[in-house]
């Protein structure tokens, strides 16, 4: 009797329907950066803040609606490496994927630490080490069990950002003039709101994980193109809100002064006894966000490691739970000995650069896939876009980041060497 063929061992599952793909991508963008970016941002940008959310905004739709295109076309596990090795070429793809993996393994690290600062601020390291244990171990049983856990995440972080909005906008504390300065460029210029921009993208980006989940989406060509603007229009909805909300009653120089600028904005509402929630909000979404960039970082690395641009022990998928096991494991586990041992506070901007760099590639990659002018200028604008605010960001941030870059065009360059010997 002839045996059916059972499943490849290096192939994963398509159980993630629209609903799952959005709540992952929710769980990405509205997750500690809405906490903590507001103020380095207004800092950057003065009274500007509203127009460099707006600017993050178009390019993340730009992206966005490049990754849907590219992800229809290709429904595998990777994302933008993926894209970029199948319509620009290997090298392309290549350091796609280095920016993604290195640039999201030092936000696993920030994301993490930041559960620390919220929940235990003597011992944030400590703290951070477990978290990503946890989740680790939550990842490693199954990407239904990620998905069901970041919709948990995502109500909560929803409800609690709701309640700052409706707090701040009801209160005598509001002030509907902050809001008109907030779409002024101020003292900070154009530059200003570009940096700003930048930082506030870093919110934006994990959109990227619904394509990085390609390989185990169903109807991937439908799902994922509605899943991603789906995503970016409720996360932008929500951050709006939330700008608004926190301008209205802080201003431009007051939420620029904040280190917890969501919990300065209800003490300045009157209503304290609300900070200590929006602490344990906080310190969700950066669960929340901690969760699935480590889904995503370790299927890039999947990925790769078929391609053996990483290590082919890799690229193996378990046969119970269907997920790379190693690669979390692996990715788990560089998480945990940074959240142990480096303060990853300046690795925020790093991450920026190298998302920002990820989507540049996936813009060049859609270009090529429609002749077509009109079909040509999402891409285009969104390229250029990811360019300026790469190279907008601090110096150190520009400096460290093409750096990365750099190193990974060597590595790249040394493994073509060595395979033509």
């Amino acid at each position: 009797m002839t045996r059916s063929a059972a499943p490849s061992s290096s192939e994963l599952r398509r159980t993630l329907g629209v609903a799952d793909a959005v709540v992952i991508g929710l769980g990405s963008m509205i997750g500690a950066g809405i906490f903590a970016a507001l103020g380095p941002a207004a800092r950057a940008a003065g009274s500007g803040l509203l127009l460099g959310l707006a600017v993050a905004a178009v390019v993340a739709y730009c992206n966005a609606t490049s990754s849907a295109r590219l992800a229809a076309r290709y429904p595998a596990s990777g994302g933008t490496y993926v894209y970029g090795r199948e319509r620009l070429g290997m090298f392309w793809g290549h350091l796609a994927g280095w920016a993604f993996v290195v640039g999201k393994t030092a936000s696993c690290a920030a994301m993490a630490l930041t559960v620390g600062a919220y929940v235990w601020p003597g011992q944030a390291h400590s703290v951070a080490v477990a978290a990503v244990v946890a989740l680790t171990a939550v990842n490693y049983g199954g990407v239904q069990k990620s998905a069901w856990l970041t919709r948990v995440i995502v109500a909560v972080v929803l409800a609690v950002l709701a309640a700052v909005v409706v707090v701040c906008l009801g209160s005598g504390a509001f002030a509907a003039d902050r809001v008109a300065v907030g779409v002024s460029v101020g003292a900070g210029g154009a530059g200003g709101v570009l940096q700003a921009a930048g930082l506030l993208f870093f919110a934006f980006a994990g959109y990227a994980r619904i394509a990085t989940l390609g390989e185990e989406i169903r109807d991937p060509a439908r799902t994922i193109a509605r899943a991603i603007p789906l995503a970016l229009g409720i996360t932008l909805a929500v951050y709006v809100c939330v700008a608004v909300a926190a301008l209205a009653v802080l201003g431009p120089d007051g939420l620029g002064r904040a280190a917890a600028p969501l919990a300065d904005a209800v003490r300045a509402a009157g209503v304290p006894g609300l900070a200590p929630v929006v602490r344990a909000g906080a310190a969700v979404a950066a669960l929340g966000s901690l969760l699935a960039l480590v889904l995503g970082v370790s299927r890039t690395t999947l990925a790769m490691a078929r391609d053996r641009h990483l290590p082919a022990v890799l690229a193996a998928v378990h046969p119970r739970f269907q997920v790379p096991h190693r690669a979390e494991l692996a990715v788990g586990a560089v998480v945990a000995v940074l959240a142990a041992t480096v303060d990853v506070r300046g690795a925020i901007g790093f991450s920026s650069f190298g998302v920002l760099a990820y989507y540049a590639v996936a813009n060049a990659s859609a270009w090529t896939l429609d002749p077509t002018p009109t079909r040509r200028a999402v891409p285009a604008l969104g390229l250029v876009g990811c360019v300026t605010l790469a190279f907008a960001l601090p110096c150190v941030s520009v400096t460290v980041g093409s750096g990365v870059l750099a190193a990974g065009m060597a590595s790249y360059g040394v493994r073509r060497w060595w395979a033509a010997r």
